[in-house]
């Protein structure tokens, strides 16, 4: 990449990703925004697709100041758009939060970061300080914030107070940018403050948004449309776009054609394909959606396929979907990770303390939060989205098979799982049947018998450990204790394997040795009837 430009990295000022790195133009974003002349827009996307960058870009462009912004402008495609969007161009006082670091373990220090991020902003606009516009209690609020000696309350209507002052001195009604809002809700979530934030939020929110004459217009982001109720209380005036919409589907990520010219610029064309598999797969509205945080750091990596987008998105609310799935979904999920396509009803608002109580919220949330991807989409005539899901691609597979097997690891021991492993990597048949005796014996010990959730998670398990050398099929007979796992060998060189699993309660020694005498023959027999299994590997389990 000698002589080329650098790759913006991790970079989300727009003013220096414009001028000295490799920019692709989603300036055309600005003129969708004015024609569609929304009081207040939402953007979901998942996490890393190029959100902040956008939202900074928009408040470089709107933005009053001394500097001439138009400079960073002028070369991009925005400006070619005509005089009815560029005379917008640096004549508004702006709002810009982000909330993207607002994280932390409890709600008092997560409420000490919100209170910093206002007061920031507040501080951010310094001609407020001693205007004769204000008046005396605007101007005394906006000291007590600056000096950090507010009240609670007072945060909770600062947005509204800032955006009034704002007009009030400038003449003209700010424009409000929240960038990653709903960031702290997830965190409250996971660390379990979420009322607490949700509440802050919503009043916050809506002193700057409902109703508000002091606002020419609000652009919002985030991962997830969080339901009105919770958050968007009586804001009527919300038009919300999610990756389900076709309105601004390519301006958040790359599209196909931005991924090739990209490549014809590092000399990488011959790179596409594997891009493609491991990148590519999201499809936003009808726009296929490149992941542009992975795609850069491809190119960065001389052209290294790994997973890159799923080392930094916060993987917390995935880790305890998987703890929590049941038989159904864990069913789904394990055909999802075949690369079979599941439909769903999609929920496009969805609140966190839902995501437990119905398969298509889970999967609504993995739609929204880039670990679906919906290969099509219809609405029913009740308006309600129906969504024929799938794995985006390789690498979000590999998340997947990560927390997986990381949640094995941490319930059977990490070793059982690294020797399983090493005996299929080494073809060793031997090896392959002791580790995968100890490997059943474990994991039934650890859900304390064979139920359901056991069975499960034990084939979801196995799919992913089991998945680059065979195919696994089972069949349980119900009520009886009996659970019947077939894994296909993809080649050759690898042993099928029938398992038969028998529980029995109470059991003595010796009738447990019966069970798995019985089980045995019961695979011979199998074996006799099926011609997929000439080198057959025999584990049998028995427990009471």
């Amino acid at each position: 990449m000698q002589n080329k430009l650098p790759l913006p990295i991790g970079a989300s000022n727009y003013k220096l990703v414009s001028t000295e790195y490799y920019y692709v133009d989603k300036t055309l974003l600005i003129k969708e925004l004015l024609d569609e002349r929304a009081v207040i827009t939402l953007f979901t996307r998942p996490r890393r697709f190029g959100k902040t960058l956008n939202m900074d870009m928009l408040r470089t462009f709107f933005e009053k100041t001394p500097e001439d912004t138009s400079k960073y402008f002028k070369d991009k495609k925005i400006w070619q758009a005509g005089e009815k969007y560029t005379s917008q161009q640096g004549k508004y006082p702006i709002i810009f939060l982000s909330l993207k670091d607002v994280k932390f373990s409890n709600w008092e220090i997560a409420l000490e970061l919100l209170k910093e991020v206002i007061r920031n902003e507040y501080a951010r606009h310094p001609e407020l300080e001693k205007s004769t516009e204000l008046t005396k209690a605007d101007t005394n609020l906006y000291q007590k914030i600056v000096n950090d000696t507010a009240s609670d309350a007072n945060y909770l209507f600062s947005l509204g107070a800032l955006s009034r002052m704002l007009h009030a001195h400038h003449k003209l009604a700010p424009i409000i940018i929240i960038d990653e809002y709903d960031t702290p809700i997830q965190e409250g979530y996971v660390n379990s403050y979420y009322q607490q934030v949700v509440e802050f939020i919503r009043i916050l929110f809506s002193s700057a948004l409902k109703d508000n004459p002091h606002v020419t217009l609000a652009v919002l982001t985030g991962i997830l449309r969080i339901a009105k109720e919770s958050i968007f209380s009586g804001l009527n005036n919300i038009r919300i776009y999610s990756v389900l919409d076709t309105q601004f589907s390519n301006y958040f990520g790359f599209t196909a054609e931005e991924v090739q010219t990209m490549a014809d610029y590092y000399h990488a064309v011959d790179k596409l394909s594997e891009i493609q598999q491991w990148y590519d797969g999201y499809k936003f509205g009808n726009t296929e959606i490149y992941n542009p945080w992975s795609v850069l750091y491809y190119f960065g990596n001389n052209c290294t396929a790994l997973p890159y987008w799923v080392q930094t998105s916060g993987n917390a609310v995935i880790h305890e979907i998987l703890q929590n799935l049941n038989t159904d979904t864990c069913e789904s999920l394990r055909e999802l990770l075949n690369g079979i396509t599941l439909d769903s009803i999609i929920n496009t608002n969805i609140i966190y303390p839902n995501l437990k109580n119905m398969e298509s919220n889970i999967f609504s949330f993995l739609l929204m939060t880039g670990y679906l991807k919906s290969v099509n989409t219809t609405i029913d005539e009740q308006g309600t989205y129906i969504c024929q899901l799938a794995i985006p691609n390789k690498e979000v597979q590999s998340v997947y098979c990560n927390e997986i097997l990381s949640l094995l690891s941490n319930h059977i021991g990490e070793n059982i799982v690294h020797t399983l492993n090493q005996a299929l990597v080494t073809k060793n048949t031997a090896s392959l049947k002791i580790a995968l005796k100890t490997f059943l014996m474990e994991s039934i010990s650890y859900y304390d018998g064979l139920k359901e959730n056991y069975y499960h998670g034990l084939l979801l398990g196995m799919s992913i450990i089991f998945s680059s050398d065979y195919y696994l099929l089972s069949n349980r007979e119900s009520g009886e204790g009996r659970y019947d796992i077939q894994l296909q060998p993809k080649t050759a060189a690898m042993p099928g394997i029938i398992i038969e699993i028998k529980a029995a309660k109470d059991a003595t020694e010796e009738k447990l040795k019966a069970l798995a005498a019985n089980a045995l023959a019961q695979i011979e027999s199998k074996k006799k009837v099926s011609k997929l299994f000439t080198n057959t590997a025999l584990p049998s389990v028995a427990r009471k």
